[in-house]
């Protein structure tokens, strides 16, 4: 009795695993400095980075940054002359609270409408 159950315990680990191989860490995406025009804070999570020629990128921060919603203004040190997901910090401006970047992902701005 006790191997059926641990052959069958071990044929449903196994059945899952595909659907953990098939899940890719997110692919990390740099922005060049020089092509930032400017950035937005939506919410304490929400930060959209507008890049020159009009593309924008939203980036979501994993954790909600205490004061950023409230202060919508903060700085990066900026080392490579990049910023990218996942890999940075950013500073509140006034507060100094610091909050890890999240992934970012193309942004298409709602409608307006008519």
């Amino acid at each position: 009795m006790r191997l059926a159950v641990m052959a069958l315990a071990t044929g449903l680990a196994m059945t899952a695993l595909p659907a953990f191989a098939d899940t890719a860490p997110a692919k990390t995406v740099c922005l060049d400095m020089d092509h930032i025009d400017h950035t937005a804070v939506i919410d304490g999570r929400t930060i959209l980075f507008y890049v020159k020629g009009g593309r924008v990128w939203k980036n979501t921060l994993p954790n909600e940054c205490p004061s950023l919603n409230f202060e919508r203004a903060f700085s990066q040190e900026i080392t490579t002359g990049q910023v990218c997901s996942n890999k940075q910090m950013i500073r509140v401006l006034r507060t100094g609270v610091r909050c890890s970047l999240g992934a970012f992902t193309p942004y298409a701005p709602p409608a307006k409408a008519p």
